[in-house]
């Protein structure tokens, strides 16, 4: 299922704004900025993973519930001890917005299909983000180059090979690549990642970025909290029956994914190019399937693969046009 800038836990899906040609800062030192890239393509492409195994004895929303809340809590409380003023009324309805948006809607559904789908494929589908963009801001009247629509319409061929059905040995004879549902529920939450994504560029948010990230985790975490309660999450949820790699699972989302992926991650849009950032939506996919398979155990069909592929080209097609048009 992990951002813009003002969002708070990964996957991030969508590509920064472009805003300048600049790679690096000169002043960093270089290992530093290549530790910094490590941990968003790793930890973030490890998210899915992560969520793959927590929700296999955590239901999912109190998953996300858990993971938002103990995270956001923890920011929120260390952002005000270090002299962060009180938020407004305006900035805490705005983070909710982004954190209904991008958490409990986008994020939600990335826990939810994980019980239906791989970490490889939810992770894909979720790198879907900057095709969407694509489409919205069109639709809002910036007109799209050329190669970027290609890229759309490549990237929506590949979600195509992977959620329609293809004749491959099934019960039925032809099945789906993918289980329909959970992908719907992706492309689904992918969608209200780019809502939350383009509202986050003009909302006001709190000032430091942490602590807005941290209120937008709350509002996540409580949402959640309230449909695990409406779903029956949390009567399912029994202490006994979590086991450790599930609870190591949801430690590492709330440590890694949740506090130091996002913390590098601004770091990273302050010290480097955010279009060199910005790879981490055609990154995460490779990490995620890779891992799924030497760690998790998940076997993918042929076809997978390819549609795989096709989305990811997609999607790097977009992105790099999006750069190169924005430098020109």
């Amino acid at each position: 299922m992990p951002e813009s800038r003002s969002s708070a836990t990964p996957p991030p899906l969508s590509a920064p704004p472009v805003v300048t040609d600049q790679l690096t800062d000169p002043v960093v030192a270089r290992w530093k900025l290549i530790g910094g890239f490590i941990i968003i393509y790793v930890v973030w492409g490890s998210t899915y993973l992560a969520i793959k195994w927590g929700v296999q004895t955590i239901p999912p929303f109190a998953l996300g519930a858990m993971r938002f809340l103990l995270a956001g809590g923890a920011l929120y409380a260390l952002m005000r001890w270090r002299g962060a003023a009180a938020p407004s009324r305006a900035e805490w309805r705005d983070s909710a917005i982004v954190g209904a948006l991008l958490l409990f809607v986008g994020n939600g559904a990335v826990s939810w299909a994980s019980q239906r789908v791989s970490s490889g494929i939810a992770s894909v589908l979720g790198a879907t983000v900057p095709l969407w963009l694509v489409l919205c801001e069109a639709y809002q009247g910036k007109r799209p180059r050329v190669m970027q629509l290609v890229g759309v319409v490549v990237g929506l061929v590949g979600v195509a090979l992977l959620v329609l059905p293809s004749a491959r040995a099934g019960a039925g004879g032809r099945t789906p690549v993918v289980d329909p549902v959970g992908a719907v529920v992706l492309t689904l939450g992918s969608l209200s990642w780019t809502g939350g994504s383009l509202y986050s560029r003009a909302s006001l948010q709190a000032k430091p970025a942490a602590l807005a990230s941290a209120m937008q985790m709350l509002t996540g975490g409580v949402l959640l909290s309230v449909l695990a309660a409406l779903t029956g999450d949390w009567a399912r949820l029994h202490p006994s029956n979590v086991t450790y790699i599930s609870a190591a699972s949801l430690l590492y989302l709330i440590i890694f994914g949740s506090l130091i992926g996002f913390s590098t991650y601004m770091w990273l849009l302050k010290v480097a190019s955010p279009t060199a950032v910005g790879t981490y939506a055609y990154v995460n996919p490779l990490v995620a399937v890779l891992l799924g398979v030497a760690l998790g155990g998940e076997r993918l069909p042929a076809t997978a693969f390819v549609a795989m592929s096709i989305i990811v080209g997609g999607v790097a097609l977009v992105s790099l046009v999006d750069a190169r048009r924005r430098r020109s």
